[in-house]
């Protein structure tokens, strides 16, 4: 039985951002670069897919149009309230975002803050901008395009500026059963590539992937577990506690 002090990882180790080369999850076994409405199943009736987002291939996590980075630098002369209008609309025709980041653009190009905060209730009240449904559709997107965990979805939902309420309301969506799930699949499909190395690094490579996805140390810990034992490896002392 290896020694219990060599085989410890620190978990916390693995909780930092994923990289943008982190694995994701497709039909076909393959890694993928979902967008955040991909895959969207248009909870709340927001219909087929790109309709009424300003949806482009790009997402909000990758800047989204080429031109959406220049929008803020064409606003017309003349009445501050026209210039804003003009800089939200550039912003929302290359890809959906939130009231945060509309924010955050007009008070880079010095927008007053008084002026701003009127077209971006307006532009609320006609639904070209709606924090809820972004977090529904980047929740669904993410997780079953990049296979992230309630947690990890919800940390990139505060770096955008949504409610809280409203990332609860999203992450809510996935259940414990959806997690594992989707937890079991992403191992299933690294699993291969660790054949030949020991269990120890077999379980930390595997149980570090979840980790950085936002999945529990327990559940990730029981899902390797699993997945090793059903290989014909000796799990004996690998317990949901730690390792």
């Amino acid at each position: 039985m290896p020694d219990s002090q060599a085989s410890r990882t620190d978990w916390t180790e693995y909780s930092h951002p994923l990289p943008p080369e982190d694995e994701g999850l497709r039909g076909d076994g393959g890694v993928t670069e979902a967008g955040p409405y991909d895959g969207q199943r248009g909870r709340r009736g927001r219909g087929r897919r790109g309709r009424g987002t300003g949806e482009s291939s790009g997402g909000p996590q990758d800047g989204g149009s080429p031109f959406s980075s220049r929008a803020e630098k064409r606003e017309p002369p003349g009445d501050p309230a026209e210039q804003a209008r003009a800089i939200c609309l550039r912003l929302l025709t290359g890809t959906p975002r939130t009231r945060k980041q509309l924010a955050d653009a007009l008070r880079k190009r010095e927008i007053p803050e008084d002026v701003a905060d009127e077209v971006l209730s307006r532009f609320e009240e006609v639904g070209l901008i709606n924090d809820s449904a972004f977090a529904d559709a980047w929740v669904e997107s993410r997780h079953h395009g990049r296979g992230l965990a309630r947690r990890a979805l919800a940390r990139e939902l505060r770096t955008k500026g949504v409610d809280s309420a409203l990332i609860d309301e999203a992450v809510a969506q996935l259940d414990s059963e959806q997690e594992e799930a989707t937890a079991r699949e992403l191992v299933d499909r690294k699993l291969r590539s660790t054949r030949g190395l020991d269990r120890d690094k077999r379980l930390r490579r595997l149980a570090g992937m979840l980790a950085r996805k936002g999945y529990p140390e327990g559940l990730a810990l029981r899902v390797v577990r699993q997945a090793l034992e059903e290989e014909g490896e000796d799990t004996e002392g690998l317990g949901d506690e730690g390792f």
